[in-house]
């Protein structure tokens, strides 16, 4: 079957292609929308509206802008050269607290997605984590971390540099996945590791230089150093937070009150290309156009591999599948749930970056926003949109920690690694 009969739509950006004809126009808003978006794999849903007909069948042109760091794109959407933008599920939250270099207020409507991160670590790191830590090549992440604490300990009494690890933005799910991911195998993030800020696109040149011995970005760029032979996948964002967010839509709050109707227009069409990419016999179209140099400019097998969750752990042949390594549109993943925010506004103030207050808490949750969502496709799921994490499986974490809003200070406190002291993250911020 054709993409055309696939999808019923023209495909637009193509030569010879044609946009579909709009399905509806109140004359309402912008129509153009010019669109921030970093090279990874949890853009396509963005890329599939714009690429397959969905956001012109809404009367929208999605005017993709590849840039090449988060704080770029958050700049660029505070001083409106974007009108939207791809974004890091915690930096909404971010700039609702008032944090980081330039906090311009920003909200999001709609998720793009779950799934996708993964921490890979140098080749001569994993080879030490085996035999001082003697793990095995099938060991679970939590086993993976307690290693490396094993090494680590190694290279202190030793007198060795320790590692610097890469991540690529401070308020970012890789931040604090990562973190989570040392503290529950005994590592201090900040005494017991060098934390850097690396753009994703040169994580894997940079491990396979030396410049870092580890990293946690999005696909495929883990998959990437893997292939090469430079590093292996250690952990999933699966492993550490089946549900978590993972990238979000972004946008002013006084645009989206300015045009209401051009928003609600904007999630319809992004779900319909959500639900598109969940399709599996739509991957080898979705990889083809992911590869294309205008959005992620990699090999388009391991794209393929990476939308079906098989991963390539090391150059060695050694292998995983992941169930639903990217969710985007099953079990509501594009709902913009403040419970979520609220667990990303728990990881700052365990990490140092905010302080806890009642104001904290609201200004944390306004930035998910779900009316918008509702409003646009007058549905939501059943449970409350602020509630208690860890009622179901996928909301547990690696540790066994259960996540509840309304007792986040105790929660915060509970953790046995965690930062007595205030950073400041907007210092290290590219």
């Amino acid at each position: 079957m054709n993409m055309m009969s696939k999808i019923g739509q023209s495909r637009t950006g193509r030569a010879g292609s044609k946009l579909a004809a709009p399905a509806r126009s109140n004359g309402e808003g912008p129509k153009v929308l010019r669109t921030g978006f970093i090279p990874l794999v949890d853009a396509s849903v963005l890329i599939a509206a714009a690429e397959f007909g969905f956001a012109a069948k809404e009367g929208l042109t999605l005017d993709l802008v590849k840039d090449v760091s988060w704080a770029n794109v958050r700049d660029r959407l505070a001083f409106r050269q974007f009108d939207i933008a791809h974004m890091l599920s915690p930096m909404p939250v971010a700039s609702m607290l008032g944090l980081g270099s330039n906090p311009s207020p920003t909200i999001a409507p709609f998720s793009l997605g779950r799934g996708g991160n993964a921490i890979t670590l140098s080749i001569r790191l994993f080879e030490r984590m085996r035999g001082i830590g003697g793990i095995s090549e099938t060991a679970s992440a939590l086993e993976n971390a307690r290693a490396l604490a094993k090494v680590l300990k190694a290279m202190k009494e030793r007198g060795e540099t320790l590692p610097t690890l890469g991540m690529t933005y401070p308020f970012s799910s890789h931040n604090y996945e990562f973190r989570y991911w040392l503290a529950a195998g005994g590592i201090d993030p900040d005494r017991d590791v060098k934390l850097v800020v690396v753009p994703p696109p040169l994580t894997s040149d940079a491990l396979a230089a030396g410049a870092i011995d580890g990293f946690c970005v999005g696909a495929p760029w883990n998959m990437v150093a893997s292939e090469r032979g430079v590093g292996r996948i250690v952990a999933a964002k699966q492993d550490i937070w089946p549900s978590a967010p993972e990238k979000v839509i972004g946008m002013r709050p006084e645009w989206a009150e300015s045009h209401p109707e051009t928003v609600s227009r904007l999630v319809t069409a992004l779900d319909a290309a959500a639900r598109w990419c969940d399709q599996a016999e739509n991957h080898d179209t979705l990889a083809e156009a992911l590869a294309d140099p205008r959005f992620i400019a990699a090999p388009v097998d391991i794209i393929r591999h990476v939308l079906a969750g098989q991963f390539s752990l090391d150059a060695k042949g050694n292998r995983r599948v992941i169930d639903n390594y990217f969710t985007f549109h099953r079990g509501f993943a594009n709902y913009p749930k403040p419970g979520h925010a609220l667990w990303i506004y728990s990881q700052m103030i365990r990490w140092g970056q905010a302080e806890f207050s009642e104001a904290g808490l609201r200004a944390a949750a306004s930035a998910y926003r779900p009316d918008l969502y509702r409003k646009a496709l007058g549905i939501g799921p059943a449970e409350p949109d602020i509630g208690t994490e860890g009622d179901g499986k996928a909301d547990r974490f690696m540790d066994g920690h259960v996540f509840d809003p309304a007792e986040m200070a105790a929660y915060v406190r509970n953790f046995a690694v965690r930062s007595p002291l205030p950073h400041h993250p907007d210092r290290h911020e590219i």
